[in-house]
């Protein structure tokens, strides 16, 4: 999936620059780098998943565009994707991907990848490609203003403080398999909830996200590729924040997910990631998102619904 360099956002940190010493990310080395077992047919197989023992939906998208990427020409850039999930992946087998050339156009191509497990499909996705075209017509939200990730805590920082908080203990075990999570991701939230509460009164979220390791400047497309496994993460959850404090989650999962790529970025480099949750209801919920780069553009808009099923907190009894 070679492409020509992506643009540099000037991000003046010097992090995933490359250097001798680095080393490349899991994403690419394993989570991404797909078998191919002959023309337009793919086989994946697993790195990370999730305490709910169903396979990431992130690398499932990831996956998927991956395999889509390489049907198509050097100078096709994927511009959209929009998913569906429609069975729950099982991580004990590989993951075979089937590509369909819809339709290859002059300015663009189409293509959609079954994702297939036992004989059935668990996800179908159609992905928009479009060679690079001039445009005076641009816009685009501005960034909000967020201390930098250099100024935040650590992950693992921050989970170790919760952890030690004597107030947590009803999230303790929660956190402890949070913790225990070997994510080839990077977070920094900018305005982590209070010690004393885990809940948030608005359902909006805000961190910085870059992939762990080194990927290089030399293929947009798999930065794009790792943009869509990094977006799955923590977004869904968004729709729950205002409600933590009434309610214990009970089963949550995606149902599609759709992104639309704006402009060239590093995925190994830091993004924040914007995430809010305009409406729930009827047991779904639905979030939107906006990667940032540093520099103020905004390079990918995301938004998923999923079924999420509650029920009310029993209440402490009074002593």
């Amino acid at each position: 999936m070679s492409s020509p360099q992506v643009q540099e956002d000037k991000q003046g940190d010097g992090d995933g620059d490359g250097g001798p010493g680095d080393l490349r990310s899991v994403l690419v080395t394993s989570v991404l780098n797909l078998e191919t077992l002959d023309e337009d047919l793919f086989r994946g197989t697993h790195h990370w998943v999730p305490t709910s023992q169903r396979l990431f939906g992130g690398q499932i998208v990831g996956q998927a565009l991956v395999a889509a990427a390489k049907s198509v020409t050097d100078e096709l850039h994927v511009h959209s994707l929009h998913c569906y999930f429609v069975r729950a992946g099982d991580p004990k087998v590989p993951v075979l991907y089937q590509v369909e050339r819809t339709r290859s156009g002059t300015s663009f191509s189409v293509r959609a990848v079954k994702a297939v497990q036992h004989g059935k499909p668990i996800f179908i996705c159609q992905a928009s490609f479009q060679l690079a075209q001039p445009s005076p017509l641009q816009h685009q939200f501005s960034m909000p203003a967020v201390p930098p990730p250099e100024e935040l805590l650590d992950q693992k920082v921050l989970m170790d403080r919760y952890l030690s908080d004597p107030n947590q203990e009803k999230y303790r075990v929660g956190l402890n398999r949070m913790a225990a999570q070997e994510v080839p991701i990077e977070i920094r939230v900018v305005s982590p909830p209070a010690l004393r509460q885990l809940q948030d009164p608005e359902p909006k979220q805000m961190f910085w996200v870059r992939a762990r390791g080194h990927i290089g400047q030399g293929d947009i497309k798999m930065h794009c590729c790792v943009a869509a496994y990094i977006s799955d993460y923590a977004f869904l959850g968004t729709a729950l924040l205002p409600h933590d404090a009434h309610y214990n989650l009970r089963f949550m999962a995606s149902l599609d997910h759709s992104m639309w790529f704006h402009a060239p970025f590093r995925a190994d480099h830091w993004m924040l990631y914007e995430c809010e949750s305009p409406w729930a209801g009827g047991c779904r919920g639905l979030v939107q998102g906006r990667l940032w780069r540093r520099d103020g553009v905004l390079a990918v808009s995301c938004a998923q619904e999923g079924v999420i099923r509650v029920v009310p907190r029993v209440a402490e009894s009074k002593l």
